[in-house]
């Protein structure tokens, strides 16, 4: 029996995207390093949507896992994604042990000169003609998404791409290799979505200039309904999607349905789309006591919509600004070090606190 073509490809992150990761300090780095995959929590709704874009496509979409997590938990991560029903197509992690012993130490952090590359090589393997992208607000994902999506287009030449790796500081055989990926690359205007997750609760007003195409999501079931209104889900994988998030305890119906104004309130998705979803998944006729579980949660969601009245209509996905990004991969790797500078800083004084106070200090 001949595979369906491959229609699109579903792009991952992983830490903070959709595991739950904590790395911002070393103890909860060697926690992690250490976790079974029993004890590594997803974010709620990840798997589930996850496993509902895959039975969307019924063979013809592809899931593909990015992480900056190092390749020594590969085996780890596989099995977690096994415990949640979900099957990778291609699971990629940072060489990080290696990047360390060569003393490549910028590799270490570095997004673009890790990801970029990543990302085109992967295309090269396999070119969908749709890409939706998932990342995360505690990176650069938004920034190196773009930068991708423009690439494919077309709207950044070989030589700008060459500016934005020495703004990124890459190494010169990443830069070498970068460059020769993105002239074989299969182009195209391929990534219809760009979806990043705010784990860390960053506002959403400073993705504005990225264009509508990047869509900042606080959950997944803000994520589930942007994919509805693109048309990869029907509504009954979206209130599956809301229903196995609110068993998760973390959810209530209440928070869901704030989900879905706050998506409306900015222009994210049309009314009518979220109208239509609770159409389409609450039968006609039936009282609510005849009502399953999914179609009550539908007419919540039908009655917050209707409370908003009449608002501006969600904008395209196809429009993205063409971005200055030298300028942007710049400004990043200074907010980087910055950073860094300053968590150094706060550890260098934490630990002379810490040793006035111990009484056994001399």
């Amino acid at each position: 029996m001949t595979a369906p073509a491959l229609r699109h490809t579903y792009r991952w992150d992983l830490d903070k995207t959709y595991l739950r990761t904590e790395f911002d300090t070393l103890g909860s780095l060697i926690r992690t390093a250490f976790e079974k995959p029993a004890d590594k929590r997803a974010v709620p709704g990840a798997p589930a949507l996850m496993r509902a874009l895959v039975a969307a496509g019924a063979g013809a979409h592809r899931i593909c896992i990015l992480s900056g997590s190092p390749r020594q938990l590969s085996r780890v991560v596989a099995a977690k994604l096994a415990l949640d029903g979900v099957t990778a197509d291609e699971l990629v992690l940072k060489p990080n042990l290696s990047n360390a012993l060569r003393g490549r130490f910028r590799a270490l952090r570095d997004q673009v000169g890790y990801k970029l590359p990543a990302l085109l090589e992967s295309r090269i393997g396999a070119a969908a003609p749709g890409e939706t992208l998932f990342g995360d607000d505690a990176e650069s994902d938004a920034l190196t998404y773009c930068l991708y999506a423009d690439l494919l287009a077309g709207r950044v030449t070989q030589r700008e791409l060459g500016r934005v790796l020495d703004a990124a500081n890459a190494y010169p055989d990443v830069r070498a290799r970068t460059l020769d990926l993105a002239a074989r690359v299969p182009g195209g205007d391929a990534v219809q979505r760009i979806l990043i997750h705010l784990e860390g609760r960053s506002p959403t007003a400073p993705f504005e200039h990225y264009g509508a195409r990047v869509v900042p999501v606080f959950n997944y079931f803000q994520a589930a309904l942007v994919l509805y209104q693109d048309r990869h889900l029907d509504a009954g994988a979206v209130l599956g999607i809301a229903r196995e998030m609110l068993a998760s305890g973390e959810h209530s119906l209440d928070t869901l349905a704030n989900s879905l104004q706050d998506l409306i309130r900015r222009g994210r998705l049309g009314i009518k789309t979220a109208l239509a979803l609770g159409e389409e998944s609450m039968p006609l006729g039936s009282s609510l006591a005849e009502l399953a579980p999914q179609s009550e949660i539908a007419r919540t969601f039908t009655a917050r919509v209707r409370a908003l009245g009449a608002l501006p209509a969600a904008p395209p996905a196809a429009d993205a600004p063409l971005l200055d990004y030298p300028a942007l991969v710049a400004a990043d790797v200074a907010r980087r070090r910055d950073a860094k500078r300053s968590r150094d800083a706060k550890r260098s004084r934490d630990a002379k606190r810490s040793r006035r106070q111990d009484p056994d200090h001399r």
